[in-house]
């Protein structure tokens, strides 16, 4: 619901403020409300389970990207999905930047679809940036672990004990330093997080033992796993945005895209027993590639990241973005209105 103060309603405050001789100015109520911004996230997602984006008003000059590449409304999921996913799915709306985040699930072209997309919308409260990320997940996968979310990522933190808007942005970089630098003490992960990536278990309680045939267990809880080294592999971390938080549910959403050349020289792995384990790219013998991502961190009442939820699709190395300012632009028929 859009909150607008009414003509006679300013009109009072500012007879009010000129009758005390005071000047001040009023906070402008945000163009979409948190409700707002959860009801317009359901519309566009119906909208492209429903292969329609005729119900979605987008601006004049909106730009859409999906899986790297600028589309129009109503091409790639709209065109392709084949039907509505599981329950799964999580929203992450944000009234200070006017931006929301979606990560769930639909069926495209008859597979179950993991699909994270961010909204952001302009002072008219018209959608001026739309990007979807999409990857097919294994059926038997999807239905153990992406059927409906987790229910610490849907729970609400006391209203006493939410953390500040910016304070939750932060935090939620804070990730990506972590992993870049190979230390899991640079975000504050709890004893219990959890990460799931395209619906596998990949860091925390009932991990598996990784693919990579260590000699010694690697620490696999969320902070441990990082300062370990093993993920040293990833040569950047590019296109970092940290778009939406959530200081109701604690949720806090971010995009990015992952660099792999796989030409490091050999580096050391701490094993849990403290010895070390050398990688190289024989026991990572895997083609370059990117990894354009999406990431959800569930952070509770005691300011700690306790669910991760991500998604993420292999691309080609140092493939493009789509946001380029070179990048092919929508031409006609950008607007959905």
């Amino acid at each position: 619901m859009r909150k607008t103060l009414t003509f006679a309603g300013s009109l009072l405050l500012a007879t009010a403020l000129t009758a005390c001789g005071e000047t001040a100015t009023e906070e402008a109520a945000p163009v979409c409300d948190r409700a707002c911004l959860i009801d317009l996230t359901a519309n566009y997602v119906a909208g492209i389970e429903g292969n329609n984006a005729e119900g979605i008003t987008f601006a004049d000059e909106a730009k859409i990207v999906e899986n790297l590449h600028r589309i129009h409304a109503g091409e790639g999921l709209w065109a392709d999905t084949t039907g509505a996913g599981t329950d799964f799915g999580v929203t992450v709306p944000d009234e200070i930047n006017q931006t929301a985040g979606w990560l769930g699930m639909i069926e495209r072209a008859g597979v179950p679809t993991v699909v994270a997309i961010r909204l952001k919308l302009d002072d008219q409260g018209k959608i001026a940036e739309a990007e979807h990320l999409y990857a097919e997940v294994p059926a038997d996968r999807a239905e153990e672990r992406l059927t409906t979310p987790r229910p610490g990522l849907l729970a609400e933190v006391p209203a006493d004990a939410r953390m500040d808007h910016d304070a939750l942005i932060t935090l939620g970089a804070s990730y990506y330093d972590a992993l870049d630098d190979n230390d899991g003490t640079l975000m504050p992960f709890s004893a219990d997080c959890q990460r799931h990536e395209n619906g596998m278990v990949t860091a925390g309680a009932d991990a598996g033992a990784g693919p990579n045939n260590n000699t010694s267990p690697i620490a696999r809880d969320c902070a441990g796993q990082l300062s370990s080294n093993v993920m040293a592999y990833i040569t950047r971390i590019d296109n970092r945005r940290v778009f939406a938080a959530d200081p109701v549910t604690g949720l806090v959403m971010g995009l990015s895209h992952f660099r792999h050349p796989m030409d490091f020289e050999p580096y050391e792995v701490t094993a849990l027993d403290g010895s070390k384990i050398m990688y190289d790219t024989a026991r990572l013998p895997f083609d370059p590639f990117d990894l354009p991502a999406a990431h959800i961190f569930k952070v509770g009442a005691d300011g700690m990241v306790h669910e991760i939820e991500a998604m993420g699709f292999r691309a080609d190395l140092n493939a493009a973005t789509g946001w380029e300012d070179d990048a092919a632009a929508p031409a006609e028929g950008a607007s959905g209105e």
